[in-house]
């Protein structure tokens, strides 16, 4: 896996495409809890957005 690559690729998209990369993934690992409500890379990305989604939110407030 070429992160840089994908950070790249993520950098090109329009911004109006992130959403829906956002939504695929949430989508992709949502069905794989439901699937094995144990599966530790779908937890772990929950926990990953949950945090992000917290920090975004503070720093965006702080800046207000």
């Amino acid at each position: 896996m070429n992160t840089a690559a994908i950070w790249d690729a993520l950098g090109d998209l329009p911004e109006s495409e992130a959403p829906f990369v956002l939504s695929r993934l949430f989508a992709h690992y949502e069905e794989r809890l439901a699937r094995n409500p144990e599966d530790e890379p779908a937890r772990h990305f929950f926990q990953s957005l949950e945090l992000a989604i917290s920090q975004t939110c503070r720093c965006n407030s702080n800046r207000r």
